[in-house]
């Protein structure tokens, strides 16, 4: 109820003009900030040369945006090109082999850059987690994988790992992290898809060519198994009408957003100001709101250009990669809150859905957050940051089924029955709007810093009340229901015909109506998609 409820024009008019005009507020007040001559020592160290012609220096903080797009792009290119010539002249001569040229050229890559004492360390993983996947018990499978991703997390393990590695070449030790780091999850997902095997086991060379495909192996995302297994090994290389087409418009779309967010960092430093608390302190509450905001998105887009290459890539393969995150600006539940989906499809398949259940039990639930954000949290690297922001994120998941089970006693019920669908929607958007602001909290605090996490929060919450805080909610408020609109004309999309409901029999007024009321009001489980 509320969900499928439509508001009038002119109130959905009314909320669009008040988004539109607080994000063009707290724009200016970031350009502000970042074109004043005052702060030109806050940006010395991470604001560089940019744009000689405009006369604007660009926001370099991030690394692995720099890395990926400005430093090492021409050999990034380069390595990606040559797998789409031999994957396309071994399509055409041989596809029956597609997976073992893919396995080939892999290996060849990764030996080109890291060097045999790398490839010699990953293979040595590769052996050891496939002898351990050949006694097909899932506990164990997990204790090798865990203890094995924990090596690359802690000392003294990290650092003699790392010396097998030599080199001057600086991309390197970003290298290094990655590629080991992903085969560890790659060969845990090869072992418990081996478990659920029931007759004989998977190859070696099975695992070989899932590990070295290059577009996943240094940095992601992580594709299951038994998905790579049956697409790598797919005989029927037919492409839908239209897909070539789709193909090449997406590929189009990861270049126009790399322009815009290059614009971005070169006029807006988002990345930079959050790093001198000094300056935070003197900026509006709005332009700290919008900071905030705009880091998370700047994210999304950074995770969804990286992951959009890859996959435009792997799409050439006739491989169906993981999508790209869903944006945080449509984000207003815990369910739906993942940055990664490869790791959070990986975590919900084998972790989360394997011990949540149907995620209608309160106790299931729990049991299989609590492992799913602990795996979360050595996969991140255990630090203090980490485990509050695991905490949190866990707490707001379970807390949603909570509240939703709470809210189908009486007499809510009753209450919510008794409203009109589109005022049920409205007031629903209220609870999501302070549900929103802790997403965006939480998830600033492993992006930035706890400071500059404690600081938005202090001046939204505290400070700022309450014309600040009122105005912000407000703001987020009509956003939310920009959410709630696009979901619902999706909804009529995907279902223009929605078979109604049987009528209710008059024979029992009283058992009908308590029916009625109840499926109404029945929470939907939480998305299986879950926050990694």
């Amino acid at each position: 109820m509320g969900v499928k409820a439509a508001l009038p024009r002119y109130e959905l008019y009314f909320y669009n003009v008040v988004l539109c005009m607080a994000m063009l507020w707290a724009a200016r007040w970031i350009f502000d900030v970042s074109s004043s001559n005052s702060n030109r020592k806050t940006f010395k160290t991470s604001v560089q040369s940019g744009w000689h012609y405009s006369g604007r220096k660009m926001d370099t903080a991030d690394v692995e945006w720099m890395m990926w797009f400005s430093t090492f792009r021409e050999h990034i290119i380069f390595a990606l090109s040559g797998h789409v010539i031999f994957a396309k002249i071994c399509t055409l001569l041989a596809p029956q082999y597609r997976s073992l040229v893919f396995m080939v050229y892999g290996m060849l890559a990764v030996f080109t850059s890291m060097g045999w004492a790398y490839v010699t360390l990953i293979l040595s993983h590769c052996v050891l987690l496939y002898s351990i996947s050949l006694v097909k018990l899932r506990w164990l499978c997990f204790v090798a994988g865990l203890t094995t991703l924990a090596t690359f997390k802690m000392e003294p393990f990290i650092s003699w790992q790392a010396g097998f590695v030599s080199g001057s070449f600086e991309l390197r030790p970003l290298l290094f992290y990655g590629g080991c780091g992903f085969t560890i999850m790659r060969c845990l997902s090869f072992a418990l898809e081996n478990c659920e095997r029931k007759d004989g086991n998977y190859s070696i060379l099975e695992l070989l060519k899932y590990n070295f495909y290059l577009p996943f192996f240094y940095f992601g995302p992580i594709m299951t198994f038994d998905k790579f297994y049956i697409q790598a090994n797919n005989p029927n290389l037919t492409r839908k009408d239209g897909e070539m087409w789709n193909i090449s418009i997406q590929a189009l779309l990861n270049l126009g957003v790399i322009m815009i967010v290059a614009v971005i960092l070169h006029f807006m430093y988002i990345l930079t100001i959050p790093s001198d608390m000094k300056l935070l302190k003197h900026i509006s509450d709005w332009a700290l709101a919008g900071l905030a905001y705009l880091n998370l998105v700047y994210d999304w887009v950074k995770t969804a250009v990286m992951f959009g290459v890859i996959n435009t890539v792997s799409r050439l393969d006739h491989l169906d990669p993981p999508k790209p995150p869903k944006c945080i600006t449509m984000l207003y539940v815990f369910s739906e809150t993942h940055f990664d989906r490869g790791i959070n499809d990986f975590l919900c398949n084998y972790v989360y859905n394997y011990l949540g259940g149907k995620h209608d039990n309160v106790l299931d639930e729990l049991i299989g957050s609590l492992c799913t954000f602990g795996i979360t949290a050595l996969w991140l690297g255990p630090s203090w940051v980490v485990f509050i922001w695991v905490f949190l994120n866990c707490f707001g998941l379970n807390f949603e089924l909570w509240i939703a089970k709470f809210f189908t006693m009486e007499p809510f019920i009753s209450i919510e029955m008794a409203i009109s669908e589109s005022m049920s929607r409205r007031i629903r958007a209220v609870f999501n709007t302070f549900n929103f602001w802790k997403i965006v909290l939480y998830n600033v605090l492993v992006l930035n810093s706890l400071e500059f996490a404690n600081l938005v929060a202090k001046r939204l919450l505290l400070k700022g009340f309450p014309f600040t805080t009122i105005t912000v909610m407000f703001v987020t408020y009509c956003l939310i229901q920009l959410i709630k609109e696009r979901e619902r004309r999706q909804a009529l999309i995907d279902d223009p015909d929605p078979i109604p409901p049987p009528a209710p029999t008059p024979t029992d007024p009283s058992t009908t109506q308590t029916d009625a009321a109840a499926a109404a009001t029945q929470p939907v489980a939480p998305n299986k998609q879950k926050a990694e």
